[in-house]
């Protein structure tokens, strides 16, 4: 992991962190790399290539104060967090650009619930929000033309859900801010029976979660305890700390976001002292430690890998 460089959104940030996870997103194939504008209201595409990143389009976000996005074939949702919040979704055309699917704009809860991330299910066929003001894990449900249905609403096992991943058989890990970790099974109906609730960290504020690709491990990136957390994920979805302490790593103060390589061998965290570290995760869910990249623009927010 080396630095490559830097390039405009053409947008407007906020000049301080979103309090969200998914503020950058890779299409499917790594193709497209979406990125959140949350002072313009807006959301930016950029063409991968062999040499990095070209800004292709730039489309409204369908509300105010953009913080999360996801993908999944050729549908994005983002996450509007400013005055009644909501979700819109986009198509992704051949270029890259975006345009708004008509009818597929739905409202969170209330207004200042405090979303914080938006994210697709494996199968594309649900969106799930997290509100850590209300305590509230909203499903919609995803049609075929892409619009989403109104949110069921389930409350979360502990105390101000984040960040979530989801596990390859369709297992949801979330992390909740207070001091702990949930995993949940989706049902039919899009409703959320709890297979492990509010599972203590011993770390403060894990905010960003993510599960590896083959579903057998869940790490939890802890804002205050400067470390992140390791669960070992059951087939059945239950979870259980890898390390009593719950220090699976230390990195040090500041995390604010985490990222899996696409084959799931690396985990990457952005660190409040504008860094990325680099881990390698072993057979049994531990990290070692491979590099560290130093120097990012002040104010980065969002991490992908693949």
């Amino acid at each position: 992991m080396t630095w490559a460089g830097s390039v405009a959104t053409g947008g407007t940030g906020a000049g301080s962190g979103l309090g969200s996870q998914g503020a950058l997103a890779l299409s499917d194939d790594g193709r497209w790399l979406f990125a959140v504008n949350a002072g313009s209201n807006d959301i930016s595409a950029f063409r991968v290539g062999a040499n990095g990143l070209t800004l292709t389009s730039r489309v409204a976000s369908g509300g105010v104060r953009p913080i999360s996005l996801t993908v999944h074939g050729d549908f994005v949702y983002v996450l509007n967090a400013g005055g009644n919040g909501n979700i819109s979704g986009f198509t992704i055309g051949g270029d890259g650009a975006l345009t708004a699917i008509t009818g597929s704009t739905r409202s969170l809860s209330g207004s200042a619930v405090g979303p914080a991330q938006v994210a697709f299910s494996p199968d594309g066929r649900r969106l799930i929000v997290t509100e850590k003001s209300t305590n509230r894990l909203d499903v919609y449900a995803v049609g075929d033309d892409g619009v989403a249905s109104a949110a069921t609403a389930s409350s979360s096992a502990g105390g101000t859900p984040f960040g979530f991943s989801f596990g390859h058989r369709g297992e949801l890990f979330v992390s909740e801010a207070t001091g702990s970790a949930s995993s949940y099974v989706i049902g039919n109906a899009g409703q959320l029976s709890t297979a492990s609730g509010a599972v203590l960290t011993h770390q403060g504020a894990p905010c960003w979660a993510v599960v590896t690709k083959n579903g057998k491990f869940g790490y939890t990136a802890n804002a205050q305890g400067g470390s992140i957390s390791g669960f070992a994920i059951a087939p059945d979805g239950s979870i259980a700390l890898i390390d009593a302490d719950g220090r699976t790593v230390v990195v040090g103060p500041g995390n604010i976001d985490l990222a899996l390589s696409d084959n799931s061998r690396y985990l990457y965290e952005l660190n409040g002292n504008r860094s990325i570290s680099g881990f390698r995760i072993e057979a049994d869910g531990h990290l070692n430690a491979v590099n560290n990249v130093a120097g990012l623009p002040a104010s980065t927010v969002g991490l992908a890998a693949r």
